[in-house]
């Protein structure tokens, strides 16, 4: 089982890089969605029992991708596919709401979508030279000054930390998903299998989710027909309804980061009480089996609540 646990490869955190003056506390949403925006499109997942976590050799165990064990979880309803931007815009409209990344100034964004002008000088993690610390970088400005969001009012809301994806979910009477949860909904009732629709990663050569194809991070073919973020329903949904659970954008859990996991049987667990980093599941358009094989259903990694990229996003749910 490989020992690689880069995590700054799949979301690098906000804390180490540069450091900006701090804003004051995230002020908290204005309400007035009651629950508007949340419940568009939620699909049901049943209660039941399932294996969390894997033992696969081509997994991280220095992650805590293992052990398995049996974990029940309640049903609950889940957003059928990630916020996008324009759920996300209407949310900023009617509350005023202002992201960490535009309190901070700046934001992660992958150095192949810049232009040479804003990759020179732009502050970059140890490590990891394909991220950029760019100016003015946030969720309508997905590459900075210049971008916009234009045809991509359905893809999903990018530059969002984990204190903002809250705020939404608060707005929208809802929360974000534990990390069970998630884990129990992207296998879509199939037991053990590496990704939510099975052991293959292209059945038949159908590509069933939004990763790099080629040599990262120097040359993406985009064989499966994207570069960047995919629409939030792009490819076919997975057996409980769900899209994009493997791929496109990394989601936002509402755990608290940890390796350890009792072996024995549980009920809707939800990690430590308290910690430096949280949960995210899932995997990005930058995932590669080279060097961030992070798109299988127990792989997992973690960032810091305040952190902002332009491969992470999130989705909500709901208590029946």
């Amino acid at each position: 089982m490989t020992e690689d646990s880069s995590h700054g490869c799949c979301s690098p955190a906000r804390t180490g890089a540069r450091s900006p003056s701090v804003p004051s506390p995230v002020p908290p949403a204005r309400s007035g969605g009651q629950g508007r925006g949340a419940d568009d499109g939620m699909v049901t997942i049943p209660a039941g029992s399932f294996l969390m976590g894997t033992d696969d050799p081509e997994g991280f165990r220095a992650d805590g991708e293992g052990p398995v064990r049996e974990v029940k979880v309640s049903g609950f309803r889940m957003d059928a596919h990630a916020v996008d931007n324009e759920r996300f815009a209407r949310f900023v409209a009617e509350t005023g709401y202002v992201t960490e990344a535009e309190r901070f100034g700046w934001s992660y964004v992958f150095a192949g979508f810049l232009p040479a002008a804003l990759r020179r000088g732009a502050p970059r993690p140890d490590g990891t030279p394909w991220w950029c610390g760019v100016e003015g970088a946030a969720w309508s400005a997905p590459e900075g000054p210049g971008s916009g969001l234009v045809g991509r009012g359905d893809h999903p809301v990018v530059h969002v930390s984990w204190n903002d994806a809250l705020a939404y979910c608060r707005w929208a009477g809802a929360r974000l998903p534990t990390e069970a949860e998630w884990e129990y909904a992207a296998r879509g009732g199939l037991e053990q299998r590496r990704y939510p629709w099975g052991d293959e990663l292209t059945p038949d050569d159908e590509h069933r989710c939004n990763i790099w194809q080629g040599r990262f991070p120097t040359r993406n073919t985009a064989e499966d027909g994207y570069a960047a973020t995919a629409p939030v329903d792009a490819f076919a949904p997975q057996g409980y309804g769900l899209y994009n659970m493997a791929g496109n954008v990394w989601e936002w859990c509402a755990d608290w980061w940890t390796t350890e996991h009792p072996a024995r049987r549980r009920s809707d667990p939800r990690g430590p009480a308290s910690g430096s980093a949280k949960v995210m599941k899932g995997g990005s358009y930058l995932c590669h089996r080279s060097y961030c094989n992070r798109y299988r259903v127990a792989a997992r990694t973690r960032n810091t609540p305040d952190s902002t990229t332009g491969n992470l996003g999130f989705r909500c749910v709901r208590d029946l």
